[in-house]
């Protein structure tokens, strides 16, 4: 049995603005490429799947059902079949919230990769605080 622990970064953003409208806003996939560049720049929905265009090829993205916990867990499954799982949140914290996003290392990625990877999902976080906090 393999014990060593996998490494993860919790990587996050305040937003001023409630949960439940980031929630919201974040949980509808069609909603990915103004906040997720770093995913991808388009999406569409193709027999009930969300696929996105993205630098990998196209992917298939799949959010938990919806819930009352701010969760944003989803899954993005590669053209090669192999799928990541990715832990995400929103809490509330304050008048506004604050989303996490639980980065895990791959075993194969140098720490070069790794934090590119840091950087990507930071650079979407902001834009998903600067979309939200735009809007009235």
């Amino acid at each position: 049995m393999d014990t060593t622990a996998a490494e993860s970064r919790h990587l996050s953003t305040y937003v001023d603005r409630p949960a439940q409208q980031v929630y919201d806003y974040a949980s509808d996939p069609s909603h990915l490429p103004a906040w997720a560049p770093g995913l991808g720049s388009s999406v569409e929905e193709v027999d009930g799947k969300w696929i996105v265009d993205s630098p990998m090829g196209r992917v298939e993205v799949a959010f938990a059902p919806r819930n009352e916990f701010g969760v944003l867990d989803h899954t993005v499954a590669l053209p090669s079949g192999e799928t990541f799982y990715n832990p995400m949140r929103v809490t509330v914290h304050g008048s506004g919230c604050e989303v996490v996003f639980t980065l895990r290392r791959q075993p194969e990625l140098s720490d070069e990769e790794f934090a590119r990877d840091a950087d990507a999902v930071s650079a979407d976080l902001v834009a998903l605080k600067r979309v939200m906090e735009s809007t009235d």
